[in-house]
């Protein structure tokens, strides 16, 4: 039989930390450092310089994915970019990491949008690629700038959101790896996160910036979290209390604190690094995952429990053991 397992992890994030202090004086926000960490646990993020792209982000973190995996370029089959900001209508911006990283081997790119779950979605889709043996050595990417989608005059919605990259390289193994996954959508549920804009004749028409309704979103995120967690548990026939660590999608601390008390984890069992760098929508899970794994933190055989939620509505979870 054939499995998945992650082999190696990376990720990058750009330019130096902005504070909340900083990012309250350089847009004359009526907020403060205690009231930002209060509600939402983050005290800096990471914002890209103009012309730095999402690709360019994805670039830094696959080459450390790589390394940490023993790999190359041209080993990768398979390159799956989740974002929701991508560098161009089209080409994918898969397709331009391809051809930044040097992969000429004809691999299939492709981007998936799924927003803050998007790492999950791109997980799961390129599982089931190895496991039907199309495909032996695959890049899934996280990556998102998002600080050009942002209104900065919007204190609701621009202090908790940051730019950056993670990356895993899966590999078809004879040993299991990832156990479980699940996937999910609502597209009912549209209108509470949002940026409801398009490019049209050459204008933007609409509203090109990123609008959320906070406590709809926490009380949807909450309840999903915990139900798809509970989901890839039962499918894997495992329970919350075999799970090492849960690395939830780093959005808000309430949420994640709310989430691993419904499935009774204990508070040291989850990663939390959204306080170094907000809210990265689909980079935040694998961010969190390297950033663990290299500080030692993670190790190897450990049960993850790997989960996210975003605007869709969408939402999934995985379990693996690393």
């Amino acid at each position: 039989m054939i499995h998945t397992r992650i082999s190696g992890t990376g990720s990058y994030l750009p330019g130096e930390p902005v504070s909340n202090a900083a990012l309250i004086a350089a847009h004359g926000l009526d907020s403060s450092d205690d009231w930002i960490i209060e509600r939402t646990g983050i005290r800096s993020r990471h914002l890209a310089a103009a012309g730095v792209t999402c690709s360019d982000l994805a670039l830094e973190a696959c080459r450390r994915a790589l390394q940490a995996a023993g790999r190359v370029a041209n080993d990768v089959d398979l390159i799956i970019v989740a974002t929701s900001t991508p560098d161009y209508v089209f080409p994918s911006a898969a397709a331009l990491l391809q051809n930044k990283l040097g992969n000429t081997n004809g691999a299939p790119a492709f981007d998936v949008q799924a927003v803050c779950s998007g790492f999950i979605y791109a997980l799961t889709i390129a599982d089931k690629f190895i496991r039907s043996g199309s495909h032996k050595c695959a890049l899934v990417v996280g990556a998102e700038v998002f600080s050009r989608i942002l209104d900065w005059k919007d204190r609701g919605t621009c202090v908790l959101f940051g730019d950056g990259a993670g990356a895993v390289v899966l590999e078809a193994s004879d040993q299991p790896g990832l156990l479980s996954s699940a996937f999910h959508a609502d597209g009912s549920h549209h209108g509470i996160l949002s940026v409801p804009g398009q490019l049209c004749g050459g204008v933007v028409t609409g509203d090109p910036f990123l609008r959320m309704d906070g406590q709809a979103v926490f009380k949807f995120a909450v309840k999903v979290l915990a139900d798809v967690a509970n989901e890839v548990l039962e499918a894997a026939g495992m329970t919350a209390a075999q799970v090492d660590w849960l690395i939830p999608h780093q959005a808000n601390v309430r949420i994640m604190q709310a989430t691993a008390k419904r499935l009774h984890i204990a508070p040291e069992n989850c990663i939390v690094t959204v306080g170094q760098h907000g809210n990265t929508s689909a980079a935040s899970i694998p961010l969190a995952l390297d950033e663990s794994v290299r500080a030692g933190r993670i190790q190897r055989g450990q049960h993850l429990l790997l989960e996210g939620v975003g605007g869709g509505f969408t939402w999934g979870a995985t379990l693996l053991k690393f």
